[in-house]
């Protein structure tokens, strides 16, 4: 038995009126449990990004037909609903558990000693990005699956996402001034292969929008655009990204770049390939379910590739404290 300390009423107020200071006055966690919990929250905003896949995928976007009930008389999906209503309430709860692992990264990161306050701030800016986005799957939920709110939803998830590769990233660095690692031309045409990956995304909405899968087995709206022709302008976004993936591994071949930078290129060439076989595919035989969720799935490793491309480009050295040698001996005064 573990006997539970007595707690003054001093400590019990400062525990409900602060809890993150309580608990970092008596928890100090490891650098790698830290590193692990800003790791936990990438991996499930990308599980997040395909459950919510999933369910547009499996036409259960209105298994649970209201929010922030599931039904008007239930708070829980019922046997009636089927498996649809399961599938929805089950992607509803898995949002609970994404609060719960970044709730655990803001707690790690604010024990953390020394404090950080700008890794601290950056969890929660996580907490905040994911009430905001299940505040708006509820308006997704209650304006039919409107394909422009489904799009933003996708996109505020990918807001998540990159949140939680910065945090991840700040925990491994330190809080000194960041020092380029490539020069500044190699810098604008990483910002300009970034900027072209955002629109790349930001179209394969408008490519789900327009498609197929609705979500639902019910008339939903659909973007009111030609399908093929905007998934040719996704492809064609998808061959200006390779083409400066491509372009920017050379040039930093030729500048002769730190290997940080030259692995990331090479990573996100390969991711892009992949991607790439997973989109032909899915076009040419009428895009399955399967290899739609494949390609959902692509797009968040495609965007964490991109941003680590970018984070790979500075660094920032952990400050090491100054440790002063040992006193140079005096000579003993001569006596007389």
């Amino acid at each position: 038995m573990v006997r539970v300390p007595k707690l003054t009423r001093a400590e019990v107020a400062q525990a409900v009126w602060n809890p993150l200071q309580y608990i970092a006055e008596r928890w100090t966690p490891s650098p790698r449990t830290v590193r692990r919990a800003a790791m936990t929250s990438v991996v499930l905003a990308v599980v997040i990004i395909v459950a919510g896949g999933a369910v547009r995928l499996t036409g259960s976007g209105l298994g649970c037909p209201t929010w922030p009930k599931c039904s008007d008389d239930s708070l829980t999906a019922t046997s009636e609903m089927g498996l649809h209503g399961a599938i929805e309430f089950g992607n509803r709860m898995l949002t609970y558990v994404l609060c719960a692992v970044v709730g655990w990264a803001i707690i790690a990161a604010r024990s953390a000693k020394p404090w950080r306050r700008s890794v601290t701030r950056l969890g929660w800016a996580q907490f905040w990005v994911v009430m905001g986005n299940a505040v708006l799957g509820g308006v997704v939920v209650l304006v039919g699956l409107n394909p422009y709110t489904v799009a933003a939803h996708f996109l505020l998830a990918t807001a998540l996402l990159t949140i939680a590769l910065l945090t991840w990233q700040r925990i491994r660095e330190g809080d000194t001034a960041p020092r380029p690692l490539v020069g500044k031309a190699v810098s604008q045409l990483t910002w300009l292969l970034v900027v072209a990956a955002g629109l790349l995304i930001a179209v394969g909405t408008v490519v789900t929008g327009a498609g197929r899968h609705a979500g639902d087995s019910s008339d939903v709206h659909r973007i009111p655009i030609d399908w093929k022709t905007i998934a040719q302008l996704h492809a064609d976004l998808a061959w200006v990204v390779v083409a400066l993936t491509v372009a920017l591994w050379f040039v930093l071949k030729a500048v002769d770049a730190p290997v940080g930078p030259l692995h990331r290129a090479r990573d996100l060439f390969l991711i892009l390939m992949a991607q790439g076989v997973i989109g032909y595919v899915q076009y040419f035989t009428d895009t399955p379910e399967i290899l739609v969720g494949l390609h959902m799935f692509g797009s968040c490793l495609v965007w964490i590739g991109v941003v680590r491309v970018l984070l790979s480009q500075r660094e920032r050295p952990v400050d090491t404290p100054q440790v002063p040698g040992p006193a140079a001996e005096q000579p003993e005064p001569a006596t007389v």
